[in-house]
């Protein structure tokens, strides 16, 4: 299948656009017409990490229609209508344990994993293209998937809001919902304001008085957060955040989600917790965070950590979706969308802090 694709040629340069041909499915791949991409901060360090392999083919917010299946695949059919996600075994321990974030083969099938039968998924030229990424390198306008990442939504589903469910809306509202959780009458702050920061005050606002505060640096993203619920937006350049979060939150904050994965971050959500309170990090960053032992012993303190929300993405992914339909998730308030070719455009206005979650179309 002809397709266009937007790849990397080189780890400091633009994405370029570029014709690729994508195999027909085999065995138990799936065939999926791309039609909204979400472009995501892992799919930026993937790109700058410096693979040896190029061009590499990134994008792991794919959603679209299926368009064809291996003869392996049971539960998916041509037309259905789906997300695509990470991918899993379905067998080790932690997947039979309902963890499917935490699967023990996650590196191998998601960082670029070889096809199973072997010979090449994605060509350029007739050479291979390095693909596979979270099992489906979705910045193309075709990609191959497996029954494991694809999840079937509704027919009516709008897939470019669809689309960021697969990693950055899933982990933020998930670190909320399914880890966090916080009752009513609780003080819930968010470190950082991006799509995982904002789908997670979505989620929160949704709950019964649950008092939400938004740590961020930029303006525009602390005026949308008070838009969309927030009772305070601080900044972090003007306060010192751990007194002025202890201060309106009466003691501490009862829950926090660090989503920055910068590690000062960290230590001062840490320091703004109340007694008793947790923080779950969901920020892929480096280094150690500045924690006081002596604060998270005497005071019970607790750091949580968590990946893609802590979810079952076929169960979650569509609870997400009711909520939208319900009007208690609006979605569309994070999302702008551009067509594919304008992705460096995209980038640009996401890095200002104009947009949240730039979404191709392709």
């Amino acid at each position: 299948m002809r397709t266009s694709a937007l790849l990397s040629r080189d780890p400091g340069a633009p994405f370029e656009p570029a014709e690729v041909e994508v195999d027909e499915p085999l065995g138990t791949e799936i065939l999926v017409r791309i039609t909204a991409s979400g472009v995501c901060h892992t799919d930026l360090i993937s790109r700058a990490a410096g693979a040896a392999d190029r061009p590499v083919l990134l994008g792991h917010e794919g959603a679209g229609i299926v368009e064809a299946v291996g003869r392996g695949v049971t539960d998916v059919h041509p037309g259905d209508h789906v997300v695509l996600t990470f991918r899993h075994c379905g067998r080790c321990p932690n997947c039979l344990a309902d963890r499917p974030a935490y699967c023990r083969k996650a590196t191998a099938l998601n960082n670029f994993g070889r096809r199973a039968e072997g010979g090449p998924r994605v060509t350029l030229d007739g050479a291979p293209v390095l693909d596979g990424f979270f099992g489906q390198s979705s910045l193309a306008g075709y990609a191959l998937a497996t029954e494991d990442n694809t999840v079937v939504v509704e027919p009516d589903t709008d897939l470019a809001l669809a689309a960021p469910l697969g990693c950055g809306f899933q982990t933020g509202a998930g670190a909320v919902l399914n880890v966090l959780a916080p009752a009513p009458g609780a003080q819930l702050v968010i470190y950082g304001a991006g799509a995982v920061g904002m789908a997670a005050l979505l989620a929160a606002k949704a709950l019964d008085d649950v008092a939400i505060t938004v740590v961020e640096t930029s303006a525009a993203r602390r005026a949308l957060a008070l838009q969309l619920g927030a009772q305070a937006a601080l900044d972090p350049a003007e306060t010192e955040i751990p007194p002025a979060i202890r201060e309106l939150t009466g003691g501490g904050a009862t829950h926090a989600l660090e989503t920055t994965g910068v590690p000062a971050v960290l230590g001062g959500a840490v320091a703004a917790l109340a007694t008793g309170a947790t923080v779950v990090a969901v920020g892929l960053g480096q280094g150690v965070p500045p924690v006081d032992l002596g604060d998270l012993v005497l005071n019970g303190k607790s750091i949580r950590g968590c990946l893609a929300g802590d979810s079952i993405p076929q169960v979650f992914i569509p609870r997400l979706l009711r909520r939208h339909r319900e009007g208690r998730l609006p979605l569309e308030r994070l999302v702008t969308t551009y067509p594919y070719a304008e992705i460096e455009a995209a980038l640009a206005a996401q890095r200002a802090g104009d947009v949240v979650k730039p979404v191709l179309l392709w």
